[in-house]
């Protein structure tokens, strides 16, 4: 679904949401009933964030030439520490 505006003459601009492409020219108006005129407007975008962007990009440079790696990693074990909320709880 798609927003489309519309313009009429007496009640002014209104919003429509309609299947993609199936907008009319025009569109009778939801308070009195009168012809609207579709409007074209600037279609509401957000700025990406900086790192959202980056990850973006990079997620993009590797699908073209991929890392190629020559070996196995090597298996490093961390050692896990207990979450320290578990320490507070009661012990039976």
């Amino acid at each position: 679904m798609a927003t489309y505006e519309f313009q009429c003459s007496r009640c002014g601009p209104f919003d429509v949401k309609l299947a993609i492409g199936t907008a009319p020219a025009t569109y009778d108006c939801p308070v009195c009933a009168g012809a609207a005129r579709r409007v074209y407007s600037a279609p509401g975008l957000t700025l990406t964030p900086h790192a959202v962007a980056g990850l973006h990009d990079q997620e993009e440079r590797a699908r073209e030439a991929p890392a190629v790696v020559s070996e196995v990693p090597s298996r490093r074990t961390v050692p896990r520490r207990p979450h320290p909320a578990l320490s507070r709880l009661p012990r039976s």
